[in-house]
């Protein structure tokens, strides 16, 4: 038996009006957009974050599934594996390509036999004008699976079937992706769709009737709406409307979105439409409704169509006064993994000072000995002073800084993110996020930013 112990989504802060976005038709609403400072990395990480709130985990293996990845011939799921500090005897692996790997990931961490972190995340970018553009949506979504219980979702069984077509593809390096005639890949996807949830229900034991709620994702819409309609349950197949259809991530969010939601000794069926069909039956338990976590109203921020053209690297615009900070030395950037990904500051073993980075030296009482480490992620804070700097290299200028004061102890020099308008004053209260700070050369530079923290969080 396998199942779902815990799960966790995450959707970016800033939305723009698909009312500024005219592919082929209007509609009303938003779609989500990663920030400048984020990636499919540094979102997978927030949702991942979420799903192992409270939870010990440092074992779990990692499968990281994106279609948009921050770097090809190097492994993106090691950048995760770090930032949430899991233990190094845990694999961290890649799956990519498509929508489906996501499909395959859960696949994958459901029949291994261990805890594994399934991370599915997604930036969906279209041709400026496309309907891909009006309503593709960022986010990610993150599943703690395994082998044995307690579960919030019981893994009752699933199936599977491929083919071989051209109904959405893409070119490496190609800002978009290309597609065939929508009708041409419904009547191909859901004869597919339909026996592999038929086998699915069968393996599980369940009959069709049985269904409680069937959530379907793909980004053939003509195919997501025909397929099983005559299934006798809530059907979940569109994305939210201020959120949009985020690709690899979005089995993964319509399934965390459900989950919200379900009742203990609910059967929910999982169907992902993408290059043939994966299918998924889960039955909730009673231990769902504790597990749950509720997310306080989240924040949104609107942008306008050139930044986030600006944002896409599709517009470029006027450079900032001062050129990016130079990058790391891959040995210096190595050796500051441990606080510099994970967040770990070093707490004296004589005073019990917390000094971030951790120090050699404790700069109170001048101890010498190895301090102990204290990880700082999860820890609120409070904004001690800030600044704007106009003339300092950012793609989203001014530059906003702040030292912030971390529950607990321990100061913090960092940027601040997601601020709207006025960046908040001292004494606002803030929570960390992982982002990504500059590439440079090549390589991406990551570290933790303070963001405004949401009503009663922290």
């Amino acid at each position: 038996m396998s199942g779902i112990v815990a799960y966790g989504g995450y959707v970016p802060a800033h939305r723009i009006s698909r009312n500024l976005l005219h592919g082929n038709g209007k509609r009303g609403g938003s779609r989500s957009v990663a920030g400048y400072d984020e990636d499919t990395t540094t979102m997978g990480v927030e949702a991942a974050r979420r799903a192992l709130a409270g939870l010990q985990a440092r074992e779990a293996a990692l499968y990281f599934s994106t279609a948009a990845p921050a770097y090809l011939d190097k492994t993106n799921a090691t950048t995760l594996h770090a930032a949430l500090d899991l233990d190094e005897t845990a694999p961290a692996a890649d799956l990519g390509g498509g929508p489906r790997s996501g499909a395959a990931a859960l696949r994958l961490g459901l029949g291994a036999a261990r805890r594994s972190l399934v991370v599915l995340s997604d930036i969906r970018t279209g041709l400026p004008g496309s309907a891909d553009e009006r309503d593709g949506g960022d986010g990610a979504a993150a599943f703690l699976v395994a082998d044995s219980g307690p579960f919030v979702a019981e893994y009752l069984g699933g199936a599977s079937r491929s083919a071989e077509f051209f109904d959405r593809w893409r070119l490496p390096g190609a800002p978009a992706a290309q597609h065939a005639h929508e009708q041409f890949g419904a009547e191909v996807l859901v004869p597919l769709g339909e026996a592999a949830l038929t086998d699915a229900l069968a393996e599980a034991g369940v009959p069709a009737h049985g269904v409680d709620r069937l959530v379907v994702a793909g980004s053939n819409a003509r195919a997501v709406r025909q397929v099983a309609t005559g299934l006798p349950a809530e059907r979940v197949d569109r994305p939210e409307e201020n959120t949009g259809d985020a690709g690899t991530a979005q089995p993964g969010l319509l399934l965390a979105a459900v989950l919200d939601r379900a009742g203990p000794d609910e059967t929910i069926a999982l169907l992902v439409l993408a290059d043939g069909a994966e299918a998924f039956v889960f039955r909730t338990t009673t231990r769902l409704a504790a597990a749950r976590r509720a997310e306080p109203p989240a924040r949104t921020i609107d942008v306008g169509y050139p930044t986030f053209l600006n944002w896409r690297g599709l517009l470029a615009t006027d450079a900032t006064l001062r050129p990016p900070p130079a990058a790391a030395t891959p040995p210096a950037s190595y050796r500051a993994n441990r606080w510099r990904l994970a967040l770990y500051a070093g707490v004296c073993r004589s005073c019990r000072t917390r000094q971030f980075p951790p120090q050699r030296v404790c700069a109170r009482c001048r101890s010498s000995e190895e301090p102990e480490l204290v990880r700082l992620a999860d820890s609120g804070g409070v904004i001690t002073a800030l600044t704007m700097d106009r003339i300092a290299w950012t793609p989203q200028p001014p530059a906003t800084f702040a030292v912030v004061d971390l529950d607990g102890g321990a100061r913090l020099h960092c940027e601040l993110t997601d601020v709207d308008g006025s960046p908040g004053r001292p004494g606002d209260r803030v929570a960390m996020t992982f982002r990504r700070r500059y590439t440079t050369d090549g390589r991406h530079t990551y570290f933790w930013k303070a963001r405004p923290a949401h009503r009663g969080e922290n």
